[in-house]
C-alpha cells in the first residue's frame, strides 16, 4: 500500500483502488455526501461494482472505459460527515447508501449503517443495490445493523433479459427473487423495485406486470407504508455512460404517458409524488465557492474518471475536481476557476 494527501492506495488492478480519508467528504459526484436540498441524505462509501450493466450512466464495473480510480471510503470520515450535514437538516433525515457503485462492496458497509442509526436527526436508513451481492448472510448482517429498506434495481425477471442488462453472465435473478421473498418473511427490512426501463427491452407490459406481481405477492413498500412497491427508472444517456447499441432514449413526456398507460393496464400505483415517500425539501450545506471563483487548490492525485485530478482547496473545505490537465504532480498547489458548483458538488479549471 502506497500513502499520500489522504489517499491510500489499496489496490492497481485493473484500476487503482484508493482508500480515502482525512479529507472533505463534500464535493465530488462519487464519494462521500452529497446534498441535493431534500431531507434525503446521499451516502457514497464506496464506488466499485461487479456489474456491468448495459445502461450504467456512471461506466460502473469491470468493463469501464472511462475510469481510472475507484475510491473506499473511512467509515470514521463518512459517518462525521453525515452527521454535520445532518445538523443542518434537522430531524427526519433519511440516510440513502447509493453510488456510482454498489455500496455493498464497502467491507465495512454494516458497521457504517450501525453508526448512522445513531446520529440523532437520522430516522431512515436506506440502501440501492443492483442484488449481485444479496445473500441471506448479508441480509441478516444489514437487518442487525438497522437497514430499513432496500431500493433494488431489478429490471425483469425474464433471466435472459436480466444477464443482458447487468453486462455479466453469472446474474441470476431468480436466486435474487428467492433472496427478497426471504428477507419480507424474515426481516425487518421492506425492499422496493427501482428498475430502469430501457426501450425495446424492458419496455413491455409482460416486464413490468411480472414486475408488480411479484411486489403485490410479497407486499413490497408495505412496512414502510409506501402506496407502491416498484418506483420505475428511465432510462438516460450520459457523457461517459454506456450506451445500448441500437436504444434511442424516450423523452420524459414519453416516459411519463408510458407509465400512466402501465398504471391504468395493470390497476398499479407507479407514479407517486415527493412527498408519498417521506422526501420534502430541507435547507442546504453551505456553499464556499461558486462558479466563477478562483480557488487555490492541492492535488491529491489521479482523478475518478481519464482526465480529471482529485484536489481539495488549501482551507480543507471540499473536494474539488480538476479537468483538463491530469499532468499536474501530486501536492501541487494552483489556482483552480470553478465551472460547476450544483449541490456543492465542483469541477474546476486551471
Amino acid at each position: 500500500m502506497t500513502q499520500s494527501l489522504g489517499l491510500t492506495v489499496i489496490a492497481r488492478a485493473p484500476r487503482r483502488v484508493v482508500k480515502v480519508s482525512g479529507l472533505p467528504l463534500i464535493g465530488h459526484i462519487a464519494f462521500g455526501v452529497i446534498d441535493r436540498g431534500t431531507n434525503v441524505i446521499q451516502v457514497r462509501p464506496s464506488t466499485l461494482c461487479p456489474h456491468a450493466c448495459i445502461y450504467c450512466s456512471v461506466d460502473a464495473g469491470p468493463s469501464s472505459r472511462w475510469r481510472q480510480t475507484e475510491y473506499i471510503v473511512d467509515p470514521d470520515d463518512l459517518v462525521r460527515w453525515v452527521a454535520a450535514v445532518a445538523e443542518v437538516k434537522g430531524p427526519g433525515v433519511e440516510a440513502l447508501l447509493d453510488g456510482v457503485g454498489e455500496p455493498l462492496t464497502h467491507p465495512r458497509i454494516a458497521e457504517i449503517i450501525s453508526r448512522l442509526r445513531g446520529i440523532p436527526q437520522v430516522n431512515r436508513i436506506a440502501l440501492e443495490t443492483h442484488g449481485g451481492f444479496l445473500s441471506r448472510r448479508v441480509a441478516e448482517m444489514l437487518d442487525s445493523a438497522g437497514l430499513q429498506r432496500i431500493n433494488l434495481s431489478l429490471d425483469t425477471l425474464d433471466p435472459e433479459k436480466a444477464r443482458q442488462l447487468a453486462g455479466v453472465p453469472w446474474y441470476d435473478v431468480k436466486r435474487i427473487v428467492r433472496i427478497v421473498e426471504w428477507i419480507m418473511e424474515n426481516t425487518s427490512i421492506d425492499v422496493v423495485l427501482t428498475p430502469v426501463v430501457v426501450p425495446g427491452i424492458n419496455d413491455s407490459e409482460e416486464d413490468v406486470e411480472s414486475l408488480v406481481e411479484l411486489a403485490k405477492g410479497l407486499g413490497l413498500g408495505t412496512k414502510i407504508g409506501w402506496p407502491t412497491g416498484v418506483l420505475i427508472q428511465k432510462y438516460e444517456p450520459h457523457k461517459y455512460g454506456r450506451k445500448p447499441h441500437g436504444v434511442r432514449p424516450w423523452s420524459w413526456k414519453r416516459f411519463y404517458k408510458w407509465l400512466r398507460d402501465m398504471e391504468s393496464r395493470l390497476g398499479y400505483r407507479l407514479m407517486v409524488s415527493m412527498q408519498e415517500i417521506g422526501m420534502e425539501p430541507r435547507p442546504r450545506v453551505v456553499k464556499p465557492f461558486r462558479v466563477g471563483d478562483r480557488v487555490p487548490v492541492r492535488i491529491l492525485g489521479p482523478g475518478w474518471l481519464k482526465g480529471e485530478l482529485l484536489s481539495v482547496d488549501i482551507k480543507g473545505y471540499r473536494i474539488v475536481t480538476v479537468i483538463g490537465k491530469d499532468w499536474i504532480k501530486p501536492g501541487s498547489r494552483v489556482v483552480a476557476r470553478i465551472i460547476r458548483d450544483k449541490d456543492n458538488i465542483y469541477l474546476a479549471k486551471v
